[in-house]
């Protein structure tokens, strides 16, 4: 856009002809003031886009179920979400629960820049329609910005930034080591999984419900502890989780945690 303008500018005595003379003697000077002004007006327009880095940390309590971002992050649920600025979408080779449809976005052009995280985090079915993230969005542009200006960070170095490891989020519900170091019996638990496949598929799609498939397994434990607590605001859920013993939920863990 900018060296579009300044062209237009520098070719303007060729279709005004009889102010010629007088600005092509001042050319040099009134391009340099063009420059100037033009290259300032990106630099002001994304420090307005981008939010508060501090202010996103928090807020990223509401993405952190699933992604972890900062030093050792690792996929978890989601991908991790280092370097994510200028990523194409779809594209963590170590990563196996992408949908097709997100896939099929990246191999079409979709990259991870502001606008793009910033419809799919106030909407993500409306960027890609049969994405596997199951999130209801986030309404508000500015706690938007403000995440996106902490993910920001981690798209320049994140090796430098030590004290920004994912575990300076804490979890939705502290467990006991006892309680997270229980092996669920993977059988007992795809006889218990009935009542969760009347709503969630073992194929793995989302269509109308979460996807739970390939969960690693102490995502899984707490979140169903989540509900069972109550921190988790789903009413089913609630009910459902707070009928299972801590045996149980370990069993359903490694049961889901092994579909594909």
């Amino acid at each position: 856009m900018v060296l579009k303008v300044i062209d237009l500018f520098t070719n303007s005595h060729n279709m005004f002809p009889r102010i010629n003379n007088d600005l092509e003697q001042d050319l040099p000077k009134y391009k340099a003031f063009f420059v100037g002004i033009l290259l300032s007006l990106p630099l002001a327009a994304a420090s307005e886009e981008l939010g508060n880095a501090e202010k996103g940390q928090e807020n990223f309590g509401k993405c952190a179920s699933c992604h972890q971002i900062g030093k050792g992050a690792t996929h978890r649920v989601g991908p991790h979400l280092n370097k994510i600025f200028g990523r194409r979408a779809g594209s963590e080779e170590d990563f196996k629960r992408y949908s097709k449809g997100l896939k099929r976005a990246g191999q079409e052009g979709l990259f991870w820049d502001f606008d793009t995280l910033d419809a799919f985090l106030e909407n993500p079915k409306s960027l890609v329609s049969d994405t596997r993230m199951s999130f209801s969005g986030i309404k508000d542009p500015s706690d938007r910005a403000d995440i996106i200006a902490y993910m920001r960070i981690f798209s320049d170095d994140p090796s430098n930034i030590p004290e920004a490891a994912p575990t300076a989020i804490a979890p939705e519900v502290s467990l006991s080591a006892e309680t997270l170091a229980i092996v669920g019996d993977r059988d007992y638990g795809e006889y218990l999984s009935s009542e969760c496949l009347t709503c969630h598929q073992t194929n793995g799609s989302d269509q109308g419900i979460p996807a739970i498939t390939g969960w690693p397994e102490p995502d899984f434990v707490v979140a169903m502890h989540a509900y069972k607590e109550k921190v988790r605001n789903h009413p089913v859920m609630q009910m459902m989780a707070g009928r299972l013993s801590d045996e149980e939920i370990a069993a359903l863990a490694a049961y889901f945690g092994e579909l594909q």
